[in-house]
């Protein structure tokens, strides 16, 4: 017999745990960490800004952890924001708009490597049953009793 949950969950860990190592490979030479790709990536996507809060949400990163991220990258000037306004919009600079640009080419080759079997149609498959079993996990777990008093975190 199969063991669907073993193979689920290992499958889904070393994706993760590859994705990160690839994250971090890829942003070492910038003396950045893979947080940082995330933060890029959406900046990028919204170039009229976002805030931390709005990057904690997509990334899916803590408060603490973007805070770090932000304050970084607009050390080495990737980004720039009002740091005495609460919540401020950050932009991406000239800067961290040709990094995204990097960024965007070494995601596309990564998405490539890692589906470079599959038919378009296998792909969009692929994609799309990943975001129902993520949706559904979600759901799943906002179903579970709250008084249990663990949230596996």
């Amino acid at each position: 017999m199969e063991d669907l949950f073993l193979k689920f969950t290992v499958g889904i860990l070393k994706l993760n745990k590859l994705v990160q190592r690839i994250k971090v490979a890829e942003m070492k030479k910038f003396g950045l960490k893979s947080v940082h790709v995330m933060c890029i990536y959406y900046l990028n996507e919204h170039r009229d800004g976002l805030t931390a809060t709005d990057l904690v949400k997509l990334t899916l990163e803590d408060k603490a952890a973007i805070s770090r991220a932000l304050s970084g990258m607009r050390q080495m000037g990737y980004v720039d924001y009002n740091s005495s306004s609460h919540n401020a919009p950050v932009r991406l600079t000239q800067k961290g708009v040709e990094l995204a640009s990097y960024i965007s080419t070494r995601i596309a080759s990564a998405v490539d490597a890692g589906s470079e079997n599959f038919t378009p149609e296998q792909r969009d498959f692929f994609y799309k049953s990943l975001i129902s079993i993520s949706e559904k996990l979600e759901k799943y777990y906002n179903d579970l009793p709250k008084h249990s008093g663990q949230d596996g975190e």
